[in-house]
């Protein structure tokens, strides 16, 4: 017999309660008692014909019987537990005992009604799951809210692990580490961590690591003294010190040097610096942040980065999720820069066509969050077009699922056709396409020679 899905709802904002019992009579009894109260009633006579519903409507409450053909009341509890996290149940049975209560409550059921029961007993019941059930939303997205720091955007299941780690770190002084592709936005969970923080007034200092000759890293982080080395004609305090009482975030960690990493691990154990030049010591008040889009637990196995290092700076991890891993917050995305970049240019936020959207959610998005910001205000300021449509998205965009099937190609044109896309997707910076392809600029520049 297939489900009954008629809606018997007279208020549209009331819950959807699901009843499932082999008795049609049974059904329109609880039937009756919720359409009296405005609920919106579904029924179904079998678990099978429940789960088929379920699968297919947004159901708040499940009221189900015990005892029925095929499988029982508590497999249809187990499958809503495995699978609609979101749902309260009540079980109804007239097999009433202390055995069958606890096992009915042990699979997940929030109430438990034994036949006969009155009007007021199954009202009762019905209320009490489902304010239960309000209280619990309303935490969570109090939760979901409050986790969410200032700058970003998108509130999907990966992102609400990021901002729970991001709180929990921010109420602590110990090392993070954050990882993740190029452009997934580490310097942000940076901030977030230290303007959430008890060090908030107190600078924060990002540094690039890869960005600085190897020559002047040191001196870079640590300053130097008059004299240390040919051009040092004064004294000068390093972003170790300038960051004294606040944060230094060591953006890109895996390209130091072994020497360098030898000086950050003494910095981390001692807590003092020594500038270039100079033999005494200098305490500093810092905490770091580091962050890699490389794998350091590769690196270390290669001996390519210290193990000790390594341990002293994921003392606490955060591992930041890439764009294609969080679809869900991409539509927001597009939303925001859109009116951001259009707020920009003085003209209002345009239109984006159903087919230009599927394009934009489909793309793979090598460049992250980065590149879909970089994306939107290209469009943004040179579409003439409103709706914005599929033509006007950059080719590698439109063309992305016709080439992902073509196998026909040589493996020197598909790399050659990739790296010009990173190379696109990036404004033609070499240093971001090289973290994106995960070689150095030199092979980079070979690579775009040859091409």
């Amino acid at each position: 017999m297939k489900p009954d899905i008629r809606d018997s709802s007279r208020g549209g904002d009331k819950e959807v309660i699901l009843i499932v019992d082999d008795v049609p009579d049974a059904v329109e009894v609880v039937r009756r008692n919720l359409d009296r109260l405005g609920y919106q009633t579904v029924s179904a006579t079998s678990a099978s014909d429940a789960v088929r519903l379920l699968e297919q409507t947004a159901v708040d409450l499940v009221i189900t019987d015990y005892k029925m053909p095929q499988a029982s009341g508590l497999e249809l509890i187990r499958y809503i537990r495995e699978n609609r996290g979101d749902t309260e149940i009540i079980m109804i049975t007239g097999y009433a005992s202390v055995e069958g209560a606890v096992e009915a409550m042990k699979f997940g059921a929030s109430e438990y009604l034994s036949k006969p029961f009155t009007d007021e007993e199954l009202i009762a019941s019905v209320e009490r799951t489902l304010d239960k059930l309000r209280l619990h939303r309303s935490m969570r997205i109090a939760v979901t809210e409050a986790q969410a720091p200032a700058g970003f955007i998108g509130d999907s299941a990966t992102m609400r692990v990021v901002y729970s780690n991001i709180a929990k770190s921010a109420r602590t002084t110990a090392t993070v580490l954050v990882t993740g592709e190029s452009g997934t936005g580490k310097e942000l969970v940076a901030r977030a961590i230290h303007y959430n923080g008890e060090r908030a007034a107190a600078p924060f200092v990002a540094v690039n690591c890869g960005g600085i000759p190897e020559s002047l890293l040191e001196s870079e982080l640590f300053g130097h003294v008059r004299g240390a080395f040919t051009g040092a004609t004064e004294s000068r305090a390093g972003f170790f010190q300038t960051a004294d009482g606040g944060t230094v975030f060591l953006d890109e960690v895996s390209e130091m040097t072994a020497a360098m990493q030898v000086k950050l691990l003494r910095v981390l154990q001692e807590k003092e610096i020594y500038m270039v030049g100079s033999a005494r010591s200098i305490g500093v008040d810092v905490r770091v942040i580091a962050a890699t889009n490389k794998d350091l637990r590769a690196l270390v196995s290669k001996n390519l980065f210290r193990e000790d290092l390594f341990y002293r700076l994921n003392v606490i991890s955060i591992e930041v999720p890439p764009l294609r891993a969080r679809a869900d917050d991409i539509l927001k995305m597009i939303g925001r820069f859109a009116e951001k970049f259009s707020a920009e240019a003085g003209r209002p936020a345009p239109r984006f066509s159903v087919r230009a959207l599927e394009l934009l959610m489909g793309y793979q998005w090598p460049g992250n969050v980065r590149e879909l910001e970089n994306t939107i205000h290209r469009l943004v300021v040179m579409s003439d077009n409103d709706p914005i449509d599929a033509p006007d998205l950059p080719a590698l965009m439109r063309g992305n699922q016709i080439r992902e099937t073509n196998f026909k190609r040589p493996l020197a044109e598909v790399e050659a056709e990739y790296i010009r896309n990173v190379m696109s997707s990036v404004g033609g910076n070499k240093s971001r396409a090289a973290e994106i392809l995960g070689i150095d600029r030199k092979t980079l520049r070979e690579k775009l020679k040859s091409k």
